[in-house]
């Protein structure tokens, strides 16, 4: 099976658009790896991710703001060999991107995230409860860094 890397921006951000949520890695306050599940919006090369005011991974992030998004598209199990276990691989896309978190305070900015969620989501038009708007932390991380593979791929898929 074989690995390819993709940087056609198209494909990327298509692999993007397909996931449910991302997981995110944070650096916690002892300095060790802690990833989490989240929901994301997706705008010109930026991530943006919400969450409660207040908490573990607020608290976290204030401390270390760089973070590392992973998006996964996909899970056949593939083979080359039936009996062969090291020709079984999972066929899958993955989007890495490393960026910084910056929170966004003002509200019709938020308001303007809370959009671009829904739209990841669902095509119904929602409106927002100021104190809900008030209350959510939206997490704005600008990728500064982001690679895409594809994983899994017989040699006569790889084009």
């Amino acid at each position: 099976m074989k690995t390819i890397t993709i940087t056609d921006h198209t494909q990327i951000e298509e692999i993007i658009r397909k996931c449910p949520y991302c997981t995110v890695g944070i650096t916690d306050k002892e300095g060790n790896p802690y990833v989490v599940p989240m929901n994301f919006a997706w705008e010109n090369g930026t991530v943006y991710l919400h969450s409660g005011p207040e908490g573990s991974k607020v608290e976290m992030v204030a401390r270390h703001p760089q973070v590392c998004i992973n998006f996964c598209e996909g899970n056949e199990l593939v083979y080359m060999h039936k009996q062969v276990a090291c020709s079984y691989s999972m066929k899958s896309r993955s989007v890495i991107c490393k960026g910084k978190v910056r929170f966004i305070e003002a509200m019709d900015e938020k308001r303007r995230i809370l959009d671009l969620f829904m739209k990841q989501y669902t095509d119904n038009v929602c409106g927002y409860a100021e104190p809900a708007v008030r209350n959510v932390k939206i997490w704005e991380v600008k990728v500064e860094k982001i690679s895409c593979k594809s994983f899994g791929l017989r040699p006569s898929e790889i084009k």
